[in-house]
């Protein structure tokens, strides 16, 4: 327990068999319960983490029948949390990514300050960017800003990071069948945390490589899926916590950004095409494309600092 808290550590797995074990051996005395969910390994994980539970009792076996992602290991890594009465659930990596040193300071804010959702932040860290490989670093920090706009939490960067705390409310209120399962769960996540009103807090982390783990992310397919995520959670999050639980004028301003930059891009093309054929933009096209485009960021500006003002208490 962690000042009077249960603690159940959820570790999705897919082929950690050299890691694994690590994982258990140096994971703190504080963590109650180790749930370690094999998502059809291909490897002996599952034969690994049998043999350590005959040496540590707090590890517990869920093994999917089918490959579910590892946001699918997670859900059912928070479902049996949520179905046992956890008060607060980690998530950790199998491969060994995760200093189990930084879990006290992401625990705190949950148990001390009444946040619900606490999470590592690898990017604020002195000197992060030499030590994430860059391609990541840079991948990060795009989805990292497209998160901000998506969730609303606009607070949060490294919306990539696994290693986060969730706490009971956040356990029971958030469906999590209904959660994406592979690679974008935290961004889906976040999404639907915001629409509940759920504290969440960043907590400086440092970030750990070449300790044996295999990535298995393909950075152009993901960044292409998660974006996709992200325009749809927006979507979805102006329409249920902006127009069907309480109307912010903010919706009008960024659906008129978004009509206006519409009709911008097609006087955009308007002038290019005529340009070609002519050698020379209509000045009235050209004209009302500026202003198009011009109020339509501005509107979509607009909408950005209401929800960011909306969503200020929520750190």
């Amino acid at each position: 327990m962690y000042k009077n808290k249960t603690v159940s550590a959820v570790i999705p797995c897919f082929n950690e068999e050299t890691q694994i074990g690590t994982v258990v051996e140096t994971m703190p005395e504080i963590v109650d319960f180790i749930v370690i969910v094999d998502d059809k390994s291909k490897d002996e994980t599952v034969k690994v983490v049998k043999k350590l539970q005959k040496s540590d009792k707090r590890v517990v076996l869920i093994e999917h029948q089918v490959n579910q992602g590892v946001g699918g290991a997670i859900a059912s890594g928070y479902e049996w949390s949520r179905d046992n009465d956890i008060d607060m659930a980690v998530v950790m990596a199998g491969d060994g990514q995760m200093d189990p040193k930084d879990l006290p300071a992401l625990l705190d804010p949950v148990v001390d300050d009444g946040v619900n959702y606490s999470k590592a932040n690898r990017l604020i860290v002195n000197r992060s960017i030499d030590k994430v490989p860059f391609v990541r670093f840079f991948g990060n920090s795009v989805l990292s800003l497209l998160t901000k706009i998506s969730s609303g939490y606009w607070h949060v960067s490294d919306s990539q990071t696994g290693y986060t705390v969730a706490d009971k409310s956040v356990l029971h209120a958030i469906d999590w069948q209904k959660m994406y399962k592979r690679y974008g769960q935290p961004n889906d996540l976040l999404i639907k945390l915001n629409v509940h009103n759920f504290k969440v807090r960043d907590v400086p982390t440092e970030p750990v490589y070449n300790v044996g783990e295999k990535s298995g992310i393909k950075v152009r397919k993901v960044i292409f899926t998660i974006s996709n995520i992200l325009v749809k959670g927006f979507f979805w999050r102006m329409k249920v916590k902006y127009v069907i639980r309480d109307f912010h004028p903010l919706v009008l301003f960024y659906l008129l950004g978004l009509l206006l930059l519409l009709v911008g891009v097609l006087f955009l093309l308007r002038c290019v095409w005529v340009l070609i054929a002519t050698g020379s933009a209509p000045l009235i096209s050209t004209i009302s494309m500026f202003f198009m485009l011009a109020t339509g960021l501005q509107c979509m500006f607009f909408g950005m600092l209401f929800d960011m003002q909306d969503n200020r208490d929520l750190k």
